[in-house]
């Protein structure tokens, strides 16, 4: 028997491929199925089925495709209703793989439809339980993204109780927690940087598995949820209705354009102009109305909160080499409409002697200056609202970067306006934006907080100002 874990940082997200005896399943693919047939492959091993644990509603699930290309048959546990040919299994249902058997328990709470498979390996013991967004590491999936009819976010925290309780809590102290997410995914509030981890050691040490009853448990679940992010609910559809082929996609969007075709077709289609180079970079030069979503960064996650229409056609600038990166990553999340890329990056845009603009981006050592020159100045925070919460440049305006775009009319376009974030990735984002809407007079503080607090620039913190 063979588990793998295949995890990508960006989204957070844990795919597993189980092997045994020759035969293979894939649990909770990305969009991309080459990783998944190529590892079957090598092994000399068919993939048999795809496992889901949910509609998942932070990717775009790789599902659909893996089944066309390989044949094996997709399972969802109960309460799935899908667009496409899947295996809807019943709670309790066994699947043979190999020498190896996957349970399905049907834990409802997180979705309707949310389901841990266990692992039960070639002894009979039970071996691992992969949770999907029921279980994560130190946290439990956020229960308010599938309310539905007469169901809310309270309903929906007591069926996750529930479901831990009769599922998962009886399992023994030795079993592998395998889930579809760490740190840094939306899908949950409080998850560890481990992305794996015993059950016993969960037991112990996560809170929600410690709750004293079930309405503790519902009341600190629900504690501090941020808003869930606008492309969630097309995300899930998509996973749920079907999409076009991954091949398609990437195909569309690997068109090399020069700067005038790349010009004229972003002026005939209405593209948003994605420029996704490091900040630094983008700063010293870009195409007049782009949008900076470095690639380096919480890149997806991002573009999903920022553009809410997944229809919305898209033109990248990108480091040369890094084209068809850009483009996977953005159909992991659901954004299929790339038009192409600008063949030979911005420096091919700049030496065509079109038009360029510039962000005024300054150190923390001279913004520093410029405050004690005017202690009034206008400093706008695009941090989350709780880190802003624990510290905070003195009289700064919080306006968290994913909620920007609704509050532009309390940004002064009179004066200078400083942005900062943590470490200078979402300021230049915000920076961007504003320059898009009309903004001129905006000043990018590089390093953000992490190097204002080295000057002599006032920092408020919880427990006074230094």
């Amino acid at each position: 028997m063979e588990i793998e874990q295949l995890y990508t940082g960006c989204l957070a997200q844990g795919a597993y491929y189980i092997e045994s005896a020759g035969e293979a399943a894939i649990i909770d693919p990305l969009r991309e199925t080459s990783p998944y047939v190529r590892k079957a492959q090598k092994a000399g091993a068919t993939i048999r089925y795809v496992f889901e644990t949910h509609f998942h509603a932070d990717f775009v699930s790789g599902h659909v495709d893996l089944a066309q290309k390989t044949g094996a048959t997709i399972v969802y546990g109960p309460n799935a209703n899908t667009a496409y040919e899947a295996y809807h299994a019943k709670d309790g249902e066994t699947f043979r793989l190999g020498k190896v058997t996957i349970k399905v328990l049907h834990t409802p709470g997180h979705t309707l439809e949310s389901t841990t498979y266990l692992l039960i390996d070639e002894n009979g013991r039970d071996h691992a339980i992969f949770t999907g967004d029921t279980l994560f590491i130190g946290d439990v999936g956020r229960p308010d993204l599938a309310i539905k009819g007469d169901l809310d976010e309270h309903d929906l925290a007591g069926m996750l109780y529930d479901s831990l309780q009769a599922k998962i809590m009886p399992l023994a102290d030795d079993v592998i927690v395998y889930p579809a997410h760490g740190a840094g995914s939306a899908c949950g509030k409080n998850m560890s940087k481990e992305t794996t981890d015993l059950l016993g050691n969960q037991k112990r040490f996560n809170y929600a598995l410690r709750s004293r009853s079930k309405d503790e448990f519902v009341e600190q679940v629900l504690a501090g949820l941020s808003t869930a992010p606008a492309y969630f609910a097309e995300n899930a559809r998509l996973n749920k209705e079907g999409y076009e082929s991954i091949d398609t996609v990437m195909k569309r969007g690997s068109q090399a354009l020069r700067p005038d075709a790349f010009e004229a077709a972003v002026n005939e289609t209405g593209a948003l102009v994605l420029d996704v180079r490091d900040a630094a970079e983008f700063a010293n030069g870009f195409i007049p109305n782009a949008i900076n979503i470095g690639l380096n960064g919480q890149f997806a996650p991002w573009v999903g909160a920022l553009v809410p229409d997944l229809r919305q056609p898209i033109a990248l600038v990108t480091p040369i080499g890094q084209e068809a990166e850009t483009v996977l990553r953005l159909a992991r999340v659901g954004y299929d409409q790339c038009i192409g890329f600008l063949e030979g990056g911005f420096p091919a845009w700049k030496q065509a002697g079109k038009e360029v603009d510039a962000v005024d981006s300054i150190s923390a050592d001279d913004f520093a200056d410029r405050w004690a020159a005017n202690t009034s100045a206008v400093v706008v925070d695009v941090r989350k609202a709780t880190e802003y919460e624990a510290e905070h440049v003195k009289e700064a305006k919080n306006l968290p970067l994913d909620t920007l775009s609704d509050h532009m009319s309390e940004i002064r376009r009179d004066e200078p306006v400083y942005v900062h974030c943590a470490g200078g990735y979402r300021s230049m984002v915000a920076i961007s934006i504003l320059k898009a809407r009309g903004f001129q007079n905006v000043v990018n503080v590089a390093g953000g907080l992490a190097a204002i607090r080295k000057t002599a620039v006032p920092v408020e913190v919880m427990s006074g100002v230094h």
